[in-house]
């Protein structure tokens, strides 16, 4: 009965990272979208950080995963 409580908290730690994951890429899409609104002309270079900060929300889903097995 207990390996089956460790599964099931090892899932629930993967969903939890995807859900703040998803929360943390759709704040820096919000964000990114407010300043290009506010200064087109920087727009290269903020949707160069975006992408930047939107892989690195993301890569905790990753370790997350790993951190499972």
């Amino acid at each position: 009965m207990l390996p089956m409580f460790a599964e099931m908290g090892g899932l629930v730690h993967v969903g939890l990272a995807g859900l703040g994951s998803a929360i943390g890429v759709g704040l820096i899409g919000m964000k990114a979208a407010e300043a290009t609104g506010r200064n087109p002309g920087a727009a290269g270079a903020i949707r160069n950080q975006a992408i930047i900060f939107a892989a690195l929300a993301e890569g905790v889903v990753f370790f997350a995963i790993f951190l499972v097995k």
